[in-house]
């Protein structure tokens, strides 16, 4: 008899623990849905990925000149200033090349000088000469006047009054006198190309001056091509990926180093569904895999007009027949206004974690 009060009490305990099971599990699947309806609530304005990276302007150095190096003055990862002197290529055979140029400038100078006085002589000369040869022809012509009077004098006379060796030498006289007259109108006719005289010493001026022009350009090229034997920094940053060692002999254009700049911004690559609310100016929380005390804040600074897969070499061809649709992603600009410490630079290429928020 004292069996059934066990066994009563055990069905009991078993009954319990049968609604304890589903209760449990009810109460888990409650919170899990408190839990994600929470969190939906907290983040419904906001917006992550885990595709974003530091960023900033990397500026390749490459010489202007060909040569070789004689003087490093830089080290990986050195900080330097605009302006300041990176290498320096052996300059010897620039600096024989402009004294060469400056010579033949002299040279090209002294000619125009020259030609300049031609052309001030000519525009005397030339307008002297015709006058004199004008005031020979009327000289002429007025003892040609007075021969051809003298001739037919002597012709009129009786014979008599005259002899054939004065008839002769009147005849003689008059053919000298004109051809005298025609020897100073032929000068006249030659003294009348003033002004074509005048011109081609007006082109000779203008053709030396130009050669002069070409060889102060010359001169400029040479100069310049000597001032590039010392390659500068076009602005301030950090010597990074440099491929140069003193003696080495280097060709224009080619990359030696490259600067790192001051400025650091975040691309973080957003999903296309993500950026129906992001607008420029909002606020962004900002973490930082390599450093994960830094909290780092910024703003959204721009979108992307366009979406990284159409900025790529090989762009997709969405009208081919096997398209298959794939969600895009926009790079987004981020800009970092606090967080990071006095002084601490942040290297290019880290892995970020941004939150926007989009209200």
């Amino acid at each position: 008899m004292n069996d059934q009060p066990v066994a009563a009490i055990g069905r009991t305990k078993q009954r319990a623990r049968s609604w304890r099971a589903p209760l449990v599990l009810l109460l888990i699947v409650l919170a899990a849905a408190a839990a994600s309806v929470g969190y939906w609530y907290v983040t419904r304005d906001e917006e992550t990925t885990d595709d974003a990276y530091t960023d900033g302007r990397v500026v390749t150095v490459a010489p202007q000149v060909a040569g070789l190096v004689v003087a490093l003055d830089v080290t990986d990862n050195q900080h330097v200033n605009a302006g300041e002197v990176l290498l320096e290529i052996d300059p010897r055979s620039y600096a024989a090349a402009r004294d060469a140029a400056a010579a033949n400038l002299q040279s090209e100078q002294a000619q125009l000088d020259s030609a300049r006085l031609n052309l001030a002589s000519a525009r005397v000369n030339y307008p002297a000469r015709l006058a004199m040869a004008q005031a020979a022809l009327a000289s002429a012509r007025a003892a040609q006047t007075k021969a051809q009077a003298d001739a037919r004098r002597q012709q009129g006379l009786p014979k008599a009054a005259t002899t054939q060796q004065d008839i002769d030498t009147a005849t003689a006289n008059r053919q000298a006198a004109d051809a005298q007259a025609e020897q100073a109108d032929a000068a006249v006719r030659q003294a009348d190309q003033v002004g074509n005289f005048i011109d081609q010493a007006a082109a000779q001026v203008n053709q030396l001056e130009a050669q002069v022009a070409l060889a102060q350009a010359q001169l400029d090229q040479a100069a310049l091509n000597l001032s590039w034997t010392r390659v500068v920094a076009p602005q301030e940053g950090w010597v990074t990926r440099r491929n140069v060692e003193q003696g080495n002999y280097v060709q224009a254009g080619q990359a030696l180093l490259a600067l790192v700049t001051p400025e650091v911004w975040i691309t973080a690559n957003f999903k296309e569904s993500q950026l129906d609310r992001m607008r420029a100016g909002q606020r962004v929380a900002i973490g930082v895999d390599a450093y994960s005390s830094l909290h780092l804040t910024g703003h959204v600074d721009s979108i992307q007009l366009g979406s990284g897969s159409r900025f790529t070499a090989f762009p997709p061809e969405n009208a081919t027949g096997n398209y298959v649709k794939i969600v895009q992603r926009v790079p987004v600009k981020i800009i970092i206004d606090g967080g990071l410490p006095a002084g601490f630079r942040l290297p290019l290429g880290l892995s970020v974690t941004p939150v926007v928020h989009l209200r």
